[in-house]
């Protein structure tokens, strides 16, 4: 959520921000900047008119005890008629404040100085490229013929259970995804994150803080009799760990990392492009979170960035860098790298990481705050990032380290697995 004070004294960089997010309200802007005026002018003249009374207290206990009665009454009634304007007052303040949150909430996070102008995955940034493609073997398949052909995943199955979208994982498939997750998770304790379980299902309060509510309620399934969420990713947890939370400035930075399922509805998700494991409902990742002082998070994000490509390129996948364009990056996020891995049997890349950075934007709805040596709070930054989600990191692994002998495990994940070969 964006400071109230920053929209007011910035004008024209939040609009040239939201533009270039090509967001479609920016008379938004302008209603914020007048509700706060009012707001402003109504607590002003509260403060005002309960100073008199309080003052007014003082004096008619003054007056009685110098006897002057009436006089005593007289401001007693003028009390009474202030403490009648003071309740009015008191619900205009209310309402003023209500319709800012309003307002201001509908605002995304405004993007980083490096972020370019676009408005499609197309016109995203590419800023590195490792690796070269697999070199695949003739009549090379799509993870969703390997899957079938090798019997380590069973769509049609989750199907029967579930629905579309939420696959059943058999045998060496199952230990394969085991196997990443604990990859992943022993990285991620090895570079300093502290690994953390959490729930899997989250409050209002929860989804508000990170960013997920009010804009994406729709993406999220919801526990109505309960009025819980499923988690679309262990972001959300992890970083309500410290919600209303004040650090000291010396525990910075923060660094937690979890691994959990991921619910999403991905409503409207359909075509060639989302079959298999390309577009699931339930999915496992690996998550880091980090909290850091706000001079430091930009190089925190290069070093987040830095950590899950170390990951890919031991897994020696081909994947790219992307910056993205302002009008792809999520609605909570100044910054974001994608990392992508190249599907040699589809032809196509397919994302598998984001880390963003939100700066202060998360901070200011969780009211998560740290304080320095001189003992004035201020508003942390977060980021986090996927490290890494799985689906297509498998489809990946499956489709380009086919062979005749049957599909060749990562070196790396080798003493995970315990086998070689999936054939």
């Amino acid at each position: 959520m964006l400071q109230v004070n920053y929209i007011r004294e910035n004008r024209e960089k939040v609009l040239a921000g939201l533009s270039l997010k090509n967001f479609k309200q920016p008379e938004l802007v302008d209603e914020i900047i007048k509700t706060d005026e009012e707001r402003r002018q109504f607590q002003t003249s509260l403060d005002n008119l309960s100073a008199v009374a309080n003052s007014s207290a003082k004096q008619i206990g003054e007056l009685m005890r110098a006897g002057k009665k009436d006089e005593a009454e007289a401001l007693k009634a003028q009390t009474t008629a202030n403490k009648e304007q003071i309740k009015s007052l008191s619900d205009e303040l209310s309402a003023a404040e209500d319709k800012l949150h309003h307002l201001i909430v509908q605002l995304p996070n405004l993007p980083h100085h490096l972020v370019k102008a676009g408005s499609t995955p197309e016109e995203n940034e590419i800023v590195y490229t490792h690796g070269e493609p697999a070199v695949m073997p003739d009549q090379a398949l799509p993870h969703w013929e390997l899957t079938a052909k090798y019997d380590i995943i069973d769509f049609e199955l989750g199907t029967k259970i579930a629905g579309a979208g939420f696959p059943v994982y058999k045998g060496k498939g199952a230990r394969l995804q085991r196997a990443l997750i604990n990859f992943f998770l022993d990285h991620a304790t090895a570079e300093g994150y502290r690994e953390m379980q959490v729930p899997h299902l989250v409050n209002e309060a929860s989804g508000f803080g990170t960013g997920q509510l009010p804009d994406k309620e729709g993406q999220m399934y919801h526990v109505g009799i309960d009025n819980l969420y499923l988690i679309p990713t262990a972001e959300v947890p992890v970083t309500n760990l410290y919600r209303d939370v004040i650090l000291k400035e010396e525990e910075m930075p923060v660094k937690n990392t979890g691994y959990t399922p991921c619910f999403r509805r991905e409503a409207g998700s359909y075509g060639a492009h989302v079959r298999g494991l390309n577009r699931l409902h339930q999915f496992d990742k690996v998550e880091v979170v980090q909290i850091v002082h706000p001079e430091q998070s930009y190089q925190v994000l290069e070093e987040m960035s830095a950590y899950v490509q170390s990951l890919l390129q031991e897994l020696g996948l081909h994947y790219r860098v992307l910056r993205l364009c302002g009008g792809d990056m999520s609605f909570t996020a100044a910054m974001t790298y994608d990392m992508e891995v190249w599907s040699a049997a589809q032809q196509r890349w397919l994302e598998v990481s984001s880390v963003s950075n939100f700066e202060t934007y998360q901070s200011n709805r969780l009211k998560l705050r740290f304080k320095g040596a001189t003992g004035k709070t201020q508003l942390a930054h977060t980021l986090n990032g996927s490290a890494l989600a799985l689906p297509r990191i498998v489809a990946a692994i499956l489709e380009n380290n086919q062979t005749e002998k049957g599909i060749k495990i990562p070196e790396a994940l080798v003493k995970y697995t315990g086998f070689e070969y999936i054939d």
